[in-house]
């Protein structure tokens, strides 16, 4: 009985030693845990600088008749639109760099060409530095306007007609032969650089005045250099110039406005005034574009592109015929398609 009490408490002794070790080493790690997680730097998040904004759009539209007695013709058509814009905010400084494609064709049964119906390439960039008036920061801008290449006026070829007076259908060679080229890549091109001020007393408003403005206008194609209104060579009356140099004044509004989930509307102003010829009126542009979204991935848009430089002819008709003069140029788009925006910031 003795030796089992002896050995009872030799066991217990024993466990008790080894709890003991156990819970001081547990003890120590912990310790230690605790010491390494109060080294460890806390995790900053890395600051938003730039906003990075994609739109892609892809319309089709299509026209089918059948004994229509009214008219018309069967056609087809598609156009895309890639819309990119890239925004840096930090502190006093903010820059915006955006770029606009828009390239679109159609195909009609009364022409047996493909004709081309938009096609322009818009970049522009404007920073600023907030200035210690509120909403006014000083600016500086830059921007460039042509299109991927040849656009025509299609005209129809003259009537033809066989020894036996049948009149012949117009082959596409003779339909090429019969369009009359009206503007290309680099004709014209319009490159302007500003430095001004830029007030912005809400997000949807933004006013850009750039009392230093310069630039030019390029036309590579010299058929079409009298029509955008460039200056002859010296000592020519026929040979014009392919660039014209500009000095004098811009101004830029911005407003947009995002109404809902849907719905959105987007407009810009711009005017330019030329020191360089100051009898000559200023040239305005203004282009609209209105968004519907119908569905999570399609849309309904409307673009509007109104342009008036007094320096370039337009087609016009007097009581004596078409003559060239200045005027209005206005286009407009109404689609529907396929829509996909990408919001990334970093």
């Amino acid at each position: 009985m003795k030796k089992l009490f002896v050995s009872t408490a030799l066991l217990a002794a024993t466990v008790l030693s080894a709890l003991a070790q156990n819970t001081q080493t547990a003890a120590q790690e912990a310790a230690a845990a605790l010491a390494a997680a109060e080294d460890t730097p806390e995790k900053v998040e890395k600051p938003t600088y730039w906003t990075h904004t994609a739109i892609v759009n892809l319309n089709f539209g299509q026209t089918y008749l059948s004994q229509w007695v009214a008219g018309g013709y069967n056609n087809v058509s598609l156009a895309g639109n890639v819309d990119v814009t890239a925004s840096y905010a930090k502190e006093k400084i903010k820059g915006t760099n955006r770029a606009q494609l828009d390239y679109g064709f159609l195909y009609s049964a009364d022409k047996p060409i493909l004709q081309k119906n938009k096609d322009r390439i818009y970049l522009e960039s404007t920073w600023s530095y907030d200035s210690f008036i509120k909403n006014l920061a000083y600016s500086a801008s830059f921007d460039f306007k042509t299109q991927f290449h040849n656009n025509y006026a299609y005209g129809t070829p003259a009537t033809q007609t066989d020894a036996d007076g049948n009149v012949i259908e117009p082959s596409v060679k003779d339909w090429l032969e019969a369009r009359t080229l009206k503007s290309g890549f680099f004709a014209p091109a319009y490159l302007n650089i500003g430095i001004g001020a830029k007030w912005t007393p809400a997000p949807w408003f933004k006013l850009d005045v750039a009392p230093i403005s310069g630039g030019g206008v390029f036309v590579t194609i010299p058929e079409l250099r009298k029509t955008y209104g460039m200056d002859l060579k010296d000592g020519s009356t026929t040979d014009y110039r392919s660039f014209r140099t500009e000095f004098g004044a811009k101004i830029k509004l911005d407003m947009g406005w995002v109404i809902n989930d849907v719905f959105s509307y987007d407009t810009q102003v711009t005017m330019f005034y030329n020191y360089l010829t100051p009898k000559v009126e200023p040239r305005f542009t203004w282009d609209n574009k209105i968004v519907w979204k119908i569905a999570k991935y399609f849309a309904l848009n409307l673009t509007t592109n109104l342009i008036y430089d007094p320096r370039v002819m337009v087609r016009d008709k007097d009581k004596d015929g078409t003559v060239d003069s200045k005027g209005v140029q206005f286009r407009e788009y109404l689609e529907f398609g396929f829509t996909y925006t990408i919001i990334r910031k970093h």
